[in-house]
């Protein structure tokens, strides 16, 4: 019976690796079609030269995520995490596809009717990111920890491999007629690929994994139904009961009470980066050797070390789980303020690039220790709302740090 008994858990908990793989292809689906637009400013730039590209659009991006976020969050134990997550690669991929519309339209002209378009539809992807993010997030707070670190390994990777296929194409195509905007096609028409990938590999293949089956069953028996249709997409019935209030699940105020501290850093942490990455690198680094090339490969390192960073948490000597470890580093990163700021005005390429790479290596690590840690020793519909609540803050970061990424134009004199 023991022996049966082992038999059953090992067989429930197979599929490790293949569900750590399309947790990875799910996060690099997540954020592809942004880093592409990030990837792809020069184009913008060029387009729109008065328009501030990278600075309008991030933070026409971000009010979209944070309110559809903020709503997603309130209601997250009646949303079905399902048709949540679905509805958001689908309207990733559509979004992407139509920038591809739009370019062909307008035949890659510059104007104000133009922008606004491209503008409209980067709200779409504020949007789907918040159904996606969130979603993803909550849903795997009560997997193992392996699949959240992958997930948002796979999100840095969609900003390192944009980054490094934009070198390649500016290479290629440089000194060809059109050559920024048959690279940005090529961009845009390698994200809508990897969309529609996700919405395949959530809807068909990751439901039906042994051990994310088995994780969802036993959130579902800890009062979750939020993933209900994922489990009857796999076979299985779930038992039909309450959310897990009636069974002593902590209310929504009272997880974020508990853990303010995580949503605090990962608000901080997103606060700090996206004052400087990627409106500053753009705009405000100077002129230097590498010309055109330069806001290019200092976007690129960043990406590099914050997909490295995003692995550095799986060595046990590294990873940060001390409360006070994690908020002595985040606020420790506040020195790059000042440090970009001169190294900008009196330092030479080489110390931005490695100012840049620091950042992205903090950033990572720091992100990943606070994603993996703070869900654990909840149920799993506790596990859910706050993996929602930290995406919230961390969105919330970005927002506050997309904002105050303005104040280094004012401060230079250049709006």
């Amino acid at each position: 019976m023991v022996n049966a008994g082992r038999v059953a858990d090992s067989t429930r908990l197979e599929g490790k690796s293949k569900a750590t793989l399309v947790c990875w292809i799910l996060g690099f689906g997540s954020l592809v079609a942004w880093n592409s637009m990030l990837a792809i400013g020069d184009y913008y730039y060029n387009l729109f030269p008065k328009y501030h590209p990278s600075r309008v659009l991030t933070l026409v991006y971000q009010p979209f995520a944070i309110g559809t976020m903020a709503i997603l969050a309130y209601y997250e134990a009646r949303v079905d995490t399902r048709k949540r997550n679905i509805a958001g690669y689908i309207l990733f991929c559509l979004s992407t596809f139509f920038l591809i519309v739009l370019d062909l339209a307008t035949s890659g002209k510059g104007g104000i009717g133009p922008y606004i378009g491209i503008c409209a539809l980067v709200g779409l992807f504020g949007v789907a990111d918040a159904h996606v993010q969130g979603g993803m997030v909550g849903d795997l707070s009560f997997m193992c920890p392996e699949f959240m670190q992958s997930f948002f390994a796979g999100l840095a990777a969609s900003g390192a491999l944009t980054s490094g296929l934009r070198l390649v194409t500016k290479a290629v195509f440089e000194n060809t007629s059109s050559g920024l905007r048959k690279g940005t096609m090529l961009f845009l028409a390698i994200s809508t690929f990897f969309e529609f990938l996700c919405i395949l590999l959530y809807a068909m293949v990751f439901p039906k994994i042994p051990i994310v089956k088995y994780y969802r069953s036993k959130a579902a028996s800890e009062g979750s139904k939020t993933v209900n249709a994922d489990l009857a997409a796999a076979g299985i019935q779930a038992n039909q009961g309450s959310d897990g209030m009636g069974q002593g699940r902590l209310s929504t105020k009272q997880l974020l009470l508990e853990n303010i501290d995580y949503a605090i850093d990962l608000y901080l942490i997103y606060v700090l980066t996206l004052s400087i990455f990627p409106g500053f690198l753009y705009e405000n680094t100077g002129q230097h050797k590498l010309g055109p090339w330069y806001p290019l490969v200092l976007i690129a390192m960043y990406n590099v070390w914050d997909l490295i960073s995003r692995y550095t948490p799986l060595i046990s000597c590294l990873k940060i789980e001390s409360r006070k470890g994690l908020m002595i580093a985040i606020l420790g990163r506040f020195l790059l303020i000042p440090a970009f700021y001169f190294t900008a005005k009196y330092g030479d390429q080489g110390w931005m690039i490695f100012l840049v790479s620091f950042l992205g290596l903090t950033n990572g690590h720091l992100t990943v220790c606070i994603m993996t840690v703070a869900p654990k020793g909840y149920k799993g519909p506790e596990q859910n709302a706050l993996g929602n609540l930290l995406v919230l803050f961390l969105l919330g970061g970005i927002f506050t740090g997309v904002a105050l990424d303005w104040l280094w134009i004012i401060g230079n004199g250049s709006f």
